[in-house]
């Protein structure tokens, strides 16, 4: 009998410091997370000087909104955040409603040519065409400068596919379907009614995966959009910075270039505070479909 209370002592003793390992970890890891974002913030209303010669590190100094005044005075950042978020939503119910419908029906055993439609889309993760055929492409099609010139090249993502593919292979039993079918239920109201309300987790996930990619997207907006009113909030920040760098170039006065260093460093802070705030503002809300969804969607390959 003493020997089983000290085996269970012993293996109690045990489980506690593997979870307080655990928890020291993980506090680490969250702290060399969460430190760079939060130094951002308050990098972001620091002054400059006191940024650079590292006081700040906890809290801020010396409190100053210039950054955010001289980021949110320029009209291009509100016309920008309008077609970020134009572009984003757009290509988001796009993205998602032709990756759900391909991964659906690439879930299905009975589908025919199944294995060479996903033999196809694999290899288009590891080979592409390059950057000058994709633009001789969009610009043959008459897209450029338009918003579907950021939307139809990236509509689909083979990896998303993939992860959506897997879920519902996963998680709609074929007997589900099979009953349904006896029911006299069809393919389509089978999918519509049954599947899509089960599926809730993965379409939050693309809507995540989608929603951050066309959102943080500038590189393509670069090559195929010329109208500077079409520009994306990632586009027209990019500017600002150059800009600043450039005019800091030129200056010959030891004084004005240090000071334009010192409010190019700010505006760097703010730009990065700006264009991330809607996906952290958003990311709480669908925090428990993206967990979800990736655990199930990486059961299988």
């Amino acid at each position: 009998m003493d020997g089983q209370m000290k085996k269970n002592n012993h293996k109690r003793e045990g489980n506690l410091s593997f979870h307080i390992f655990n928890y020291i970890f993980l506090g680490i890891i969250f702290l060399l997370v969460a430190y760079p974002i939060y130094f951002v913030l308050i990098a972001s209303i620091s002054h400059p000087s006191a940024v650079g010669t590292g006081q700040v590190l906890l809290l801020p100094k010396q409190l100053t909104t210039e950054g955010y005044k001289a980021v949110f005075s320029d009209d291009s950042i509100m016309t920008g955040y309008k077609n970020s978020l134009i572009y984003t939503l757009t290509g988001v119910l796009f993205s998602v409603t032709t990756t759900v419908l391909a991964a659906y029906s690439l879930s299905r055993r009975d589908m025919p040519g199944r294995k060479v439609f996903m033999m196809l889309i694999v290899f288009t993760m590891y080979f592409g065409g390059g950057m000058i055929p994709t633009y001789i492409v969009v610009n043959n099609l008459k897209l450029t400068n338009t918003m579907w010139s950021l939307i139809f090249p990236t509509l689909i993502v083979p990896y998303n596919l993939i992860v959506a593919r897997t879920f519902f292979e996963s998680s709609i039993p074929s007997e589900l379907r099979e009953s349904a079918y006896l029911d006299g239920c069809t393919e389509f109201q089978f999918f519509k009614d049954i599947a899509m309300p089960l599926s809730k987790a993965i379409v939050a996930i693309l809507v995540l995966f989608y929603g951050v990619s066309q959102w943080n997207t500038y590189f393509n907006a670069m090559i195929y959009i010329r109208r500077q009113e079409m520009y994306p909030l990632q586009l027209v920040l990019r500017n600002i910075l150059i800009e600043n760098q450039v005019s800091q170039e030129m200056m010959q006065d030891a004084k004005q270039a240090a000071a334009q260093i010192e409010r190019a460093g700010l505006i760097k802070y703010v730009s990065i505070i700006v264009s991330a705030a809607p996906l952290m503002i958003l990311y709480p809300f669908i925090q428990k479909y993206f967990v979800k969804g990736v655990l199930i969607g990486s059961v299988k390959g």
